[in-house]
């Protein structure tokens, strides 16, 4: 399956799903003026790639796993819908036994950017590296 990237813009995020390394990282500032049109091909990108880790189970051993890697700068609540539908799309697969790692990077200064990773982990159950930087 080919990577997913998409160029950030003034109010969209980077996108670098990179299929090469396994880290799958949403960079930037994320306030698109129609985030429904941003996010679809993401979510649809990644519902497209729960074949590829169906396939990867059936060799636990050789399964790399897939980090998702969240460095948002500043993100607005309709974006905070799409993240979220990121995060319950992950929650499904690791579910189904996916070796799926979260990492959510935020700038040391930025308590309200930490407090966001907290209450999307604690909403979806699952488990976050909380990345100070």
């Amino acid at each position: 399956m080919d990577s997913l990237i998409i160029e950030a813009t003034e109010d969209s995020p980077k996108i670098s799903f990179d299929t090469a390394t396994n880290r799958f990282v949403i960079s930037g500032e994320s306030r698109p003026e129609n985030a429904g049109k941003f996010y679809s091909p993401i979510l649809n990108w990644i519902n497209t790639f729960e074949t590829i880790l169906i396939e990867r189970k059936q060799n636990p051993d050789t399964d790399p796993g897939v980090t998702f890697i969240f460095k948002l700068d500043y993100f607005n609540s309709t974006s905070a819908k799409y993240i979220m539908d990121v995060f319950l799309i992950v929650k499904r697969l690791v579910a189904q036994g996916s070796k799926i790692g979260i990492e959510w990077h935020y700038d040391k200064r930025d308590d309200d950017m930490l407090d966001a990773g907290n209450e999307f982990a604690s909403t979806v159950d699952l488990k976050f590296d909380l990345i100070e930087y």
